[in-house]
């Protein structure tokens, strides 16, 4: 019987060493801009034009659901960072109306938004809700390199 009591405590300290680094993973992932190689297939660029993206500035594509809380505090970012930066966009797409688009540009859950550079290319991504300052600085640099 002790034998058995000390295998079930093992399993359940183990159980709980993987969820805990789990959590830890998905924290420092959650919300945190990374780079992406801004070289679309031309499906890629094709989906974007379909959801009314237009070259020329760079965009904020915020992919979102309804019932996603985070969505809504992603869009109240987004707006605060327009208000910030002069000559970006911000464009929203429901996901379920849009599952083709968000397959083709690798979006598996809401909210996640593209950066989307002034020739139509998705140069940086986040999924969760981004920080503001760290947004702000991704955004200038995209549109410093839109001036050049």
């Amino acid at each position: 019987m002790q034998e058995l009591s000390l295998t079930g405590l093992a399993v359940v300290v183990g159980v709980l060493l993987a969820a805990t680094a789990f959590g830890w993973w998905h924290r420092r992932r959650d919300g945190r801009i990374r780079s992406v190689a801004p070289t679309p297939t031309a499906a890629a660029a094709a989906t974007l034009v379909g959801l009314g993206l237009t070259p020329g500035a760079p965009t904020l594509l915020q992919f979102s659901s309804a019932v996603c809380a985070p969505c809504r505090a992603t869009r109240r970012v987004l707006e605060r960072v327009s208000a910030t930066v002069d000559g970006v966009r911000l464009l929203e797409v429901e996901a379920e109306q849009q599952l083709a688009a968000a397959r083709e540009l690798g979006v598996w859950r809401t909210p996640t938004v593209l950066l989307v550079d002034g020739e139509g290319r998705v140069a940086r991504r986040v999924s969760g809700v981004p920080d503001l300052g760290e947004l702000v600085a991704a955004v200038r640099e995209l549109t410093a390199g839109a001036n050049r």
